[in-house]
């Protein structure tokens, strides 16, 4: 499958939101990154709209769009319905001629088509006399039908979608020429990739927007003709179809059924045989088409877009010659080719969570499933992994911080603002001889330590380094680190008791000054005997010289 939903890797912040919204689970989390399972997605485009860091983007087909419009063939545009919802007080007259500026031929409405299909519908429905008859209009619920209930493709209506049934019939009136429709729906892209000859391109609003704002196009209030028709509009919204239908066949129950977890309880419901006789108009969005996806995220106003609808649909058809029509369309089956894992690899990775009981398999929701088995089935499967167990995850790091608290031998202290000790840990209370933490925890810390490097942190919102201090009234020198959180506005304390390597450090310091006063005393001695021996050689030389000197006059008078 093409990739009609990608996703910028940047941006996705694991919080599992488009996991926990995805109604058959086709994403798989790996690398601290979403991805879509092409062959598993319905392209309901439910995880676009959630998604709170935008990290998916739909592909855009501008450049083809425009391409065909250069081939210089005659390209028409087929206007979804929701138009009106989209680009409020716009008509389709103002449509024609924006579009008619970025090089259309002509601009219909397929709601033309839709009015093809309702009315083939009203043929089954009274021809054929159906169990079940489930809307085929939706792309989405097609693939979800296809894909996931195979079961239900029987009751799945062999009909055309509006936009199919339009562009063929485009076609048949103007040889040679390429239809693009516009939308507001992702799904209607891989439509036309899978049925080519319909509709040869497909954009959605946003592209529109960005294309007549790129060519600096706008749109006018031009009011419309008289009416020559348009039911059909009625179409994107909620039990619109069944708004538009002519004739109902009294025996027939007629059902709307929109919004992604509806059609899957409401499928099940066919499938189980529980719903006989009766017509299922079947939305994947909720409040239908004017739900879309692609109706802009910042533009969901389902009351006011259906009011919009309401008013701009009439209560007279559409001229449409269903003898020229070819709407008949098989649904295939399209089967996942995926092994369910065993019970035996489920339990497996249950245990490896730390749930060795169905007690323990708290179903929380919170990695994205909505149950613990069915995250380690996807575990299992490799679009899961287990740090998705946000319980999991916060009881391993709760039970590691508690290990490293209970098992460090240094003393750490966690305060609050108010000076108020929140959390001590054994080497703690061992130091400042506190019988049992739970002794301290809420006190002041006045009581136990000098608050005043703990206010100096907290004023200068700085950790302060380690520094060696004496708590005299417990005996203890110890090495104090203050750490400061400035997120949480905390202030923790490391305490590392250092006493005796203080005692020790003192003991070397005595030593050393003993071993230096003992030195002293030994060179002063040293000292005083050199200088007396100086002093007696000094007299006695000065003897011997004056001898010698007698003796050298003496010899000389000789």
């Amino acid at each position: 499958m093409n990739e009609y939903l990608r996703l910028k890797k940047s941006n996705c912040k694991n919080c599992y939101k488009c996991i926990r919204h995805c109604p058959v689970k086709s994403i798989r989390f790996s690398d601290n990154q979403a991805h879509i399972v092409g062959d598993e997605c319905i392209l309901c485009g439910h995880c676009f709209v959630v998604c709170p860091q935008n990290a998916k983007e739909i592909r855009c087909d501008l450049d083809r769009a425009r391409a065909l419009i250069a081939s210089g063939r005659p390209v028409y545009a087929s206007l979804a319905p929701s138009f009106v919802a989209d680009f409020p007080g716009v008509t389709i007259t103002a449509m024609r001629k924006a579009l008619s500026a970025l090089g259309f031929a002509g601009a219909e409405e397929t709601a033309v088509g839709a009015t093809m299909v309702k009315k083939r519908y009203e043929e089954i429905l009274a021809a054929e006399h159906p169990d079940v008859l489930i809307s085929s209009c939706c792309h989405s619920v097609n693939l979800l039908i296809r894909r996931y209930f195979p079961e239900a493709l029987p009751y799945l209506a062999p009909v055309r979608t509006p936009m199919q049934a339009h562009c063929l019939d485009l076609k048949r009136r103007y040889p040679g020429a390429a239809a693009i429709f516009i939308g507001p729906c992702i799904s209607k892209k891989a439509e036309a990739d899978e049925y080519p000859g319909a509709a040869d391109c497909v954009l959605t609003f946003e592209e529109l927007n960005q294309w007549l704002s790129a060519e600096s196009v706008v749109l006018e209030d031009i009011p419309d003709p008289p009416e020559v028709g348009g039911r059909a509009r009625l179409f994107p919204t909620s039990g619109g179809i069944l708004r538009s239908m002519n004739e109902k066949a009294p025996d027939y129950t007629y059902l709307v059924v929109d919004g992604q977890e509806n059609c899957l309880a409401a499928l099940q419901d066919v499938i189980r045989g529980d719903l006989k006789n009766c017509f299922i108009e079947m939305s994947a969005c909720s409040g239908s088409c004017i739900g879309g996806p692609a109706m802009g995220k910042n533009h969901r106003a389902p009351v006011r877009d259906f009011a919009y609808v309401d008013r701009y649909a009439p209560d007279c058809d559409f001229a449409v010659d269903m003898s020229a029509q070819k709407l008949h369309s098989e649904h295939s089956f399209m089967g996942l080719h995926r092994q369910k894992p065993g019970q035996r690899a489920i339990e497996e990775v249950l245990h490896a969570l730390g749930k060795m009981t169905p007690e323990q398999e708290l179903n929380c929701g919170s990695c994205g499933y909505n149950t613990c088995r069915e995250k380690a089935e996807a575990v299992v499967l490799g679009k899961a992994d287990l740090t998705m167990c946000l319980p999991y995850l916060k009881e391993k790091a709760e039970t590691f911080s508690g290990n490293v608290l209970e098992n460090t031998p240094n003393g750490i202290i966690l305060l609050d603002e108010d000076m108020q000790i929140q959390q001590i840990n054994p080497a703690a209370c061992t130091i400042m001889n506190i019988a049992l933490p739970s002794d301290a925890v809420g006190q002041p810390i006045v009581r136990y330590l000098n608050p005043e490097p703990f206010l100096q942190a907290l004023q200068n919102k700085r950790t302060s380094k380690a520094a060696q201090v004496y708590l005299p009234e417990y005996k203890k020198h110890v090495e104090l680190t203050i750490v400061y959180d400035g997120k949480y506005h905390n202030l923790m304390a490391i305490l590392r008791d250092v006493t005796r390597e203080a005692e020790e450090q003192a003991r070397k310091d005595a030593a050393s000054r003993h071993t230096i006063e003992v030195t002293d005393k030994v060179i002063e001695k040293q000292m005083r005997v050199v200088q007396e021996i100086a002093s007696l050689l000094g007299e006695t030389t000065a003897e011997t010289k004056i001898a010698l000197t007698k003796l050298k006059e003496s010899l000389n008078d000789d």
